[in-house]
């Protein structure tokens, strides 16, 4: 009969919780990398179709009206800023309340629930509070697209949250209870 050395035993364990943990960290930096070149590649698709803020006002307001008909919230992407010199792709789902325009200015009171931060990782359906936020559409000049005007969302009440693109053709109806 072999005599088991418990010392063993612990230190794999220890080693198959350590590979775990690695491959879990593997698995939310793919994550991160994959909503970053998503939301490159949007933005690029955004400034190549000349979208004006009158144009994404206008898909905010049916948004909104769908949000109110449907409980519809759409899955959006939008940077964080994490420090001076990082910004990061964050994902989560917004429902439009509604589109105020006044004065030349564009704003959208939304509710945000995240989904995936790279701090967090994948954040389900009421983990977190669900944020009351205010996004605003403006126009902007691209310089790098020949001085082409483009169109931006930003958030007004956190200047770490940026560059919003919310997508109409994801959309989620079963998060009501989450808002």
């Amino acid at each position: 009969m072999g005599v088991i050395n418990l010392h063993e035993r612990k230190d794999e364990h220890m080693d198959a919780t350590d590979l775990l943990n690695e491959y879990r960290n593997w698995q939310r930096f793919s994550r991160q990398e994959s909503l970053d070149r998503e939301h490159r590649g949007a933005v690029r698709k955004l400034a190549q179709s000349g979208a004006m803020a009158s144009r994404m006002a206008e898909s905010y307001r049916s948004m909104a009206s769908r949000g109110a008909s449907e409980s519809a919230c759409y899955r959006t992407l939008f940077k964080r800023r994490m420090d001076e010199d990082t910004d990061l792709t964050c994902e989560g789902w917004l429902f439009v309340r509604r589109v105020l325009s006044e004065g030349g200015t564009t704003r959208v009171r939304a509710t945000l629930l995240e989904s995936f931060t790279l701090p967090s990782g994948t954040i389900a359906p009421g983990t977190l509070e669900p944020q009351g936020i205010t996004l605003e559409i403006y126009d902007e000049l691209l310089v790098s697209q020949n001085m082409q005007v483009g169109c931006r969302v930003d958030r007004r009440d956190d200047e770490n949250d940026t560059r919003f693109l919310t997508f109409v053709d994801s959309v989620r109806g079963d998060l009501k209870a989450y808002l």
